[in-house]
Protein backbone atom coordinates (compact mmCIF):
# COMPACT_ATOMS: atom_id res chain seq x y z
CA UNK A 1 0.00 0.00 0.00
CA UNK A 2 1.64 3.26 -1.11
CA UNK A 3 2.08 6.17 1.24
CA UNK A 4 -0.48 8.99 0.80
CA UNK A 5 -0.07 11.46 -2.08
CA UNK A 6 -0.18 14.45 0.30
CA UNK A 7 2.98 13.10 1.93
CA UNK A 8 4.65 12.78 -1.46
CA UNK A 9 3.81 16.42 -2.24
CA UNK A 10 5.15 17.51 1.16
CA UNK A 11 8.36 15.55 0.65
CA UNK A 12 8.85 16.91 -2.86
CA UNK A 13 8.51 20.46 -1.59
CA UNK A 14 10.32 20.32 1.76
CA UNK A 15 12.03 17.06 2.72
CA UNK A 16 13.78 16.50 -0.62
CA UNK A 17 15.62 19.81 -0.20
CA UNK A 18 17.17 18.46 3.00
CA UNK A 19 18.07 15.07 1.50
CA UNK A 20 19.75 16.72 -1.50
CA UNK A 21 22.42 17.99 0.91
CA UNK A 22 23.89 14.49 1.28
CA UNK A 23 22.08 12.22 -1.20
CA UNK A 24 24.48 10.92 -3.79
CA UNK A 25 27.34 10.92 -1.30
CA UNK A 26 26.00 8.89 1.61
CA UNK A 27 24.48 5.45 0.88
CA UNK A 28 21.73 4.33 0.75
CA UNK A 29 20.78 7.76 -0.59
CA UNK A 30 21.22 8.43 -4.29
CA UNK A 31 20.29 11.20 -6.68
CA UNK A 32 18.28 9.80 -9.57
CA UNK A 33 18.37 11.68 -12.87
CA UNK A 34 15.47 10.90 -15.16
CA UNK A 35 13.84 12.54 -18.15
CA UNK A 36 10.20 13.67 -18.18
CA UNK A 37 7.89 11.63 -20.41
CA UNK A 38 6.22 14.67 -21.94
CA UNK A 39 8.47 17.62 -21.21
CA UNK A 40 11.81 15.94 -21.95
CA UNK A 41 13.16 17.91 -18.99
CA UNK A 42 15.80 16.29 -16.76
CA UNK A 43 14.77 15.86 -13.13
CA UNK A 44 16.85 14.96 -10.09
CA UNK A 45 15.24 13.20 -7.13
CA UNK A 46 16.86 12.06 -3.87
CA UNK A 47 15.93 8.42 -3.22
CA UNK A 48 17.03 5.45 -1.18
CA UNK A 49 18.32 2.49 -3.19
CA UNK A 50 19.97 -0.77 -2.32
CA UNK A 51 22.68 -2.45 -4.33
CA UNK A 52 22.13 -5.91 -5.80
CA UNK A 53 24.38 -8.05 -8.01
CA UNK A 54 23.07 -6.72 -11.33
CA UNK A 55 22.32 -3.12 -10.31
CA UNK A 56 19.99 -1.37 -7.88
CA UNK A 57 16.53 -1.83 -6.37
CA UNK A 58 14.21 0.96 -5.23
CA UNK A 59 11.35 0.47 -2.80
CA UNK A 60 8.32 2.23 -4.26
CA UNK A 61 7.01 3.76 -1.07
CA UNK A 62 4.62 5.96 -3.08
CA UNK A 63 3.71 3.20 -5.52
CA UNK A 64 4.42 2.66 -9.19
CA UNK A 65 2.37 5.74 -10.14
CA UNK A 66 5.04 8.16 -8.90
CA UNK A 67 6.30 10.43 -11.69
CA UNK A 68 9.93 9.32 -11.39
CA UNK A 69 8.87 5.67 -11.71
CA UNK A 70 6.66 6.30 -14.74
CA UNK A 71 9.37 8.42 -16.38
CA UNK A 72 12.03 5.77 -15.80
CA UNK A 73 9.83 2.96 -17.12
CA UNK A 74 8.92 5.01 -20.21
CA UNK A 75 12.53 5.97 -20.97
CA UNK A 76 13.95 2.54 -20.20
CA UNK A 77 16.94 4.14 -18.51
CA UNK A 78 18.16 6.67 -15.96
CA UNK A 79 21.28 7.65 -14.07
CA UNK A 80 21.99 7.71 -10.37
CA UNK A 81 24.76 9.34 -8.39
CA UNK A 82 25.88 7.19 -5.47
CA UNK A 83 29.01 7.79 -3.43
CA UNK A 84 29.93 10.55 -5.87
CA UNK A 85 29.97 8.06 -8.79
CA UNK A 86 27.50 8.24 -11.69
CA UNK A 87 25.88 4.90 -12.58
CA UNK A 88 23.93 4.43 -15.82
CA UNK A 89 20.97 2.12 -15.28
CA UNK A 90 18.71 0.40 -17.78
CA UNK A 91 16.06 -2.30 -18.08
CA UNK A 92 13.68 -0.91 -15.42
CA UNK A 93 11.10 -3.41 -14.26
CA UNK A 94 8.61 -3.75 -11.48
CA UNK A 95 9.38 -6.79 -9.36
CA UNK A 96 7.13 -8.70 -6.96
CA UNK A 97 7.15 -7.67 -3.32
CA UNK A 98 8.49 -11.07 -2.25
CA UNK A 99 11.54 -10.65 -4.48
CA UNK A 100 12.09 -7.05 -3.38
CA UNK A 101 12.03 -8.03 0.30
CA UNK A 102 14.38 -10.96 -0.40
CA UNK A 103 16.92 -8.59 -1.97
CA UNK A 104 16.78 -6.05 0.89
CA UNK A 105 18.82 -6.37 4.06
CA UNK A 106 17.02 -7.25 7.27
CA UNK A 107 16.82 -3.72 8.79
CA UNK A 108 15.51 -2.35 5.49
CA UNK A 109 12.95 -5.15 5.28
CA UNK A 110 11.61 -4.27 8.72
CA UNK A 111 11.12 -0.59 7.85
CA UNK A 112 9.50 -1.40 4.51
CA UNK A 113 7.13 -3.89 6.11
CA UNK A 114 6.26 -1.33 8.78
CA UNK A 115 5.20 1.23 6.16
CA UNK A 116 3.52 -1.53 4.11
CA UNK A 117 5.63 -1.07 0.98
CA UNK A 118 4.60 -3.68 -1.58
CA UNK A 119 6.19 -2.53 -4.85
CA UNK A 120 9.80 -2.45 -6.01
CA UNK A 121 11.65 -1.25 -9.11
CA UNK A 122 14.81 -3.02 -10.23
CA UNK A 123 17.32 -1.59 -12.72
CA UNK A 124 20.43 -3.15 -14.21
CA UNK A 125 23.73 -1.33 -14.33
CA UNK A 126 24.51 -0.60 -17.98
Amino acid sequence: MPLPRWLARFNRRFTNRFFRLFAGRLPPWVIMRHRGRNSGRTYEVPLAAFRVDAGFVFALTYGSGADWVRNTLAAGECQIVRGGVVHSLSNPRLIPAAEGFRLAKRPVQLVLRLIQCDEFLALDEA
